[in-house]
């Protein structure tokens, strides 16, 4: 059976415990039984680690489009609404990490391949990523970048998508890197 590079959101938190309907013969590489409930699924370190890897380099790219935004609104102080500097933020951070994934899977694969992969397999991932970075920002600085709140909002982006950055990975085996 042919899979679709292009997993929906109802398939990754899907009631069912098996991935695929291959049946007990399956031969499409598949894990049968990765379900989020199971406490087992959680304990495999060496998938902990290429989810925080991949984590990494997402919030590598996202960093660059948000922190910019709201870096380059703080020097030209131009009169914007925090709310509208907040969305602009987490646009152009959507847009930089796409672009670095795209750039970096694209040495592995042809890049319209690249680009979709990028997007379809990290997006969900990037836009939690931004929500909690931007939510640090706004909560405690009033939406400034201040160097004494970055490493909290990085750590917040980076936690967050975390978890579903790891499931993906352990069910699927896919990731964006």
């Amino acid at each position: 059976m042919n899979h679709s590079m292009n997993i929906s959101t109802e398939q990754l938190i899907s009631e069912e415990t098996g991935s695929c309907d291959c049946g007990d013969s399956c031969a499409c590489g598949q894990p049968e039984s990765v379900s989020w409930r199971d406490l087992s699924t959680w304990r495999d370190l060496s998938t902990w680690r290429k989810a925080s890897i991949n984590t990494l380099w997402c919030l590598l790219g996202c960093s660059i489009g948000d922190f910019g935004t709201i870096f380059f609104f703080q020097i030209t102080e131009i009169a914007f609404p925090m709310f509208g500097i907040m969305i602009l933020a987490i646009i152009n951070g959507l847009t930089t990490s796409v672009m670095l994934e795209t750039y970096i899977l694209s040495r592995q694969m042809d890049l319209n391949h690249a680009f979709r992969t990028a997007m379809g397999m990290s997006f969900i991932s990037m836009v939690g990523m931004e929500i909690a970075m931007n939510t640090v920002d706004v909560v405690f600085a009033g939406g400034v970048l201040m160097w004494s709140i970055i490493p909290f909002m990085l750590a917040a982006g980076f936690v967050f998508p975390l978890p579903y950055n790891y499931f993906r990975l352990k069910k699927y085996d896919e990731s964006c890197h």
